[in-house]
């Protein structure tokens, strides 16, 4: 019963999302009609939203409203903009209002089968996660968070540099919708002039030969409220940028992108389980923003000053240091432009 109970509430919750999502003014007497519950049962709903994160304004006589219109998600609209082999080969699609984090989500469900996928997507990630135990932050409505996971029925070769083939099929993802210059910065991040747009979290469960199966979590910026901005820049070290920024007058939904991130996922890794990153390598080293320019890598207590030479076969960095080509690891360092 409890089960049926909070299941109830997360559906009226959503309902009631959709109804304030135009940003205008609702009375409490409307929204209660149109739910079927009392003035009380919509009073609670909205306490239940405010303690997820959710801001909601409230005047008298005029009734309750979101700060601003927000694009929520929704499976069908998602599932008909994909591409019909896609729509064929998804296992499963989830569209959660609260989640701790997709990629644990996903983590924790049975893999899907060889060739097929499973994706979750949430308004809101209580605890999503970035690369070296950082968390991501992504109040509702404001930004992407999408985990996609998939079985290779073998280890493809250059798996390592899974992560950097993601990149690829994000930035011709945001090429598909007329999105241009944005580029990808070592070891997982989308940039756009510098600034970081989103990230990409790889995690794996499986050996390192026979099947293995990953979890790709992708985070993107999309329309960031100031102080989330500022929150992001002193945790990352970097600026940060969201879409709407680049491109304001033809910012797709996030529907579009979901669905769109999802098509050029799919098509990358029926490419990578046949011939790993090899397939990958020239489009990244296109879309690589640091090649060729002074980087700084930070490793432990060292900092090693070189020029950034792009990746080898298996992801690793590549920097020129005193004219001696050194590898560096994901996961070892941290990567900052030169000053």
């Amino acid at each position: 019963m409890a089960a049926t109970a909070k299941f109830r509430t997360e559906i009226r919750r959503k309902r009631l999302l959709a109804m304030l999502s135009d940003g205008e003014f609702h009375s409490g007497e409307q929204l209660a009609k149109r739910l079927r519950i009392s003035r009380s049962g919509i009073w609670k709903l909205m306490r239940s939203l405010r303690a997820l994160g959710i801001e909601l304004e409230s005047v008298p006589r005029q009734g309750y409203r979101l700060p601003a219109e927000v694009n929520l998600l929704d499976r069908e609209i998602i599932e008909q903009a994909l591409m019909p082999q896609t729509r064929a080969q998804m296992e499963h699609l989830e569209v959660l209002l609260q989640v701790d984090s997709t990629n644990r989500h996903l983590a924790d469900q049975a893999p899907a089968a060889a060739g097929r996928m499973r994706v979750c997507t949430a308004e809101l990630q209580t605890a999503g996660r970035g690369r070296r135990g950082r968390s991501w932050l992504a109040p509702f409505g404001s930004g992407i968070c999408l985990s996609m996971g998939w079985q290779f029925v073998e280890v493809p070769p250059g798996f390592s540099a899974l992560g950097l083939a993601v990149g690829v099929a994000a930035v011709r993802a945001f090429r598909r919708l007329g999105i241009e210059g944005v580029g990808l910065k070592w070891p997982n991040d989308l940039v756009w002039r510098h600034r970081k747009l989103g990230g990409i979290l790889i995690e794996m469960r499986g050996e390192s030969t026979g099947p293995a199966y990953v979890v790709i979590g992708i985070g993107l910026n999309m329309r960031m409220p100031a102080s989330t901005r500022l929150g992001l820049a002193e945790q990352q070290a970097m600026l940060v940028c969201d879409l709407h920024e680049i491109a304001p007058e033809r910012t797709p939904s996030r529907n579009q992108l979901i669905a769109a991130l999802i098509d050029e996922s799919f098509v990358m890794l029926d490419a990578f389980a046949m011939q790993g990153f090899s397939a990958f390598a020239p489009a990244w080293g296109q879309f690589d923003t640091l090649a060729g320019a002074p980087v700084k890598v930070l490793s432990g207590a060292q900092t090693i000053a070189g020029i950034a030479r792009g990746v080898d076969s298996d992801g690793g960095l590549l920097v020129e240091v005193d004219g001696e080509l050194r590898r560096f690891i994901s996961g070892e360092v941290s990567l900052r432009a030169a000053d």
